[in-house]
């Protein structure tokens, strides 16, 4: 930081940040070390503080501090379903860190990203601990920034072969199939039927908007045998039958979850096996048996946005890219 230290801050835009070029591995590498040390009780976050101003619609102030990567700070971050018929991202806002010693901001930057990226790996995370690791084929229900995310973070950590991609708007599942298809050079099938995304796979993603009363597309008996799945939009597109098959439902974050159930959500989940820190550290088991079901809900937590931002930070800062602000 120098001489800039509460004198600038960085601004970095979406198009800063993408250009940094942080890769989606490095990610999921970042985020397995936040999680040990949250496995190990050494980090700071309290649970989202959130407003609500229209249906199904939120705005969440995340902060959290990680002191083994001396970072520090919020995000304060947007979704709205309805974003999408405006022509604007479903998900959008910023984040703040902070200088660990002194408090005082050091940059500001879009979070659009950073949220997909982070999230996605996540996802892929969680797989390693609960996927079957010879896992090849993936049913993605939602095809849009999530679907995209997420897809790219498992292909990371496993050799996927073949895709199922499901969106209750069929155009967008043709156009996902071709962009990722060709992005990833993975055989994409577009399906019109929701159940043929999920019976056919061996990692289900669900990743739609966000709801409080969920649709439960996903009946029992669907996720087969063995599967896992990656719940990115809570339970919305599950039946509580379906969820109730689940020999391990775990999460990012037991106290956020639980937080979230007092506001109306996850009203029929099964118990909670684990969080992915009690799984990065070996102190809850994930698969043990071929045939278990698995799920993983993670809600997106501001632990793994502090973790990621910093890596960009300073890149950013060594490549020169940014546009520094007065305080």
């Amino acid at each position: 930081m120098g001489d800039h230290l509460g004198k600038e801050l960085l601004y970095l835009s979406r198009a800063d940040v993408v250009a940094v070029g942080l890769s989606m591995a490095e990610i999921i590498t970042a985020l397995e070390k936040m999680f040990t040390e949250k496995g190990e009780g050494r980090v700071d976050m309290p649970p989202k503080i959130s407003i609500r101003p229209a249906h199904d619609a939120f705005i969440d102030a995340m902060p959290a501090a990680i002191p083994a990567q001396k970072s520090a700070g919020i995000k304060w971050v947007a979704g709205n379903p309805e974003n999408s018929k405006r022509g604007l991202p479903y998900v959008t806002g910023l984040v703040i860190l902070n200088d660990y010693e002194t408090g005082i901001p050091i940059a500001v930057m879009d979070a659009t990203w950073i949220t997909a990226q982070r999230t996605g790996a996540a996802t892929a995370l969680s797989a390693k601990y609960l996927a079957p690791r010879e896992s090849s084929t993936v049913g993605i229900l939602g095809c849009g920034v999530q679907g995209r995310s997420n897809l790219e973070a498992l292909s990371v950590v496993f050799s996927v072969k073949k895709v199922y991609a499901f969106d209750m708007h069929a155009d967008r599942g043709e156009q996902y199939s071709r962009e990722m298809g060709s992005r990833l050079g993975i055989e994409i099938i577009p399906v019109e039927d929701a159940r043929q995304a999920v019976v056919s796979s061996d990692m289900v993603v669900t990743a739609g908007p966000i709801l409080r009363m969920p649709h439960a597309t996903i009946q029992r008996g669907w996720l087969r045998e063995g599967a896992f799945a990656s719940l990115v939009d809570f339970d919305s597109y599950w039946h509580p039958t379906a969820l109730r098959e689940a020999d391990k439902f775990c999460t990012d974050d037991v106290p956020q979850l639980r937080h979230y159930r007092d506001l109306g959500y996850f009203q029929d989940i099964p118990p909670i096996h684990a969080d992915l820190g009690e799984l990065v550290t070996g102190r809850k088991l994930g698969r043990e048996s071929a045939s278990e079901r698995t799920m993983a809900c993670n809600l997106g937590i501001a632990l793994d946005d502090m973790a990621t931002a910093p890596l960009i930070y300073e890149r950013a800062m060594g490549k020169g890219i940014g546009t520094w602000l007065p305080l």
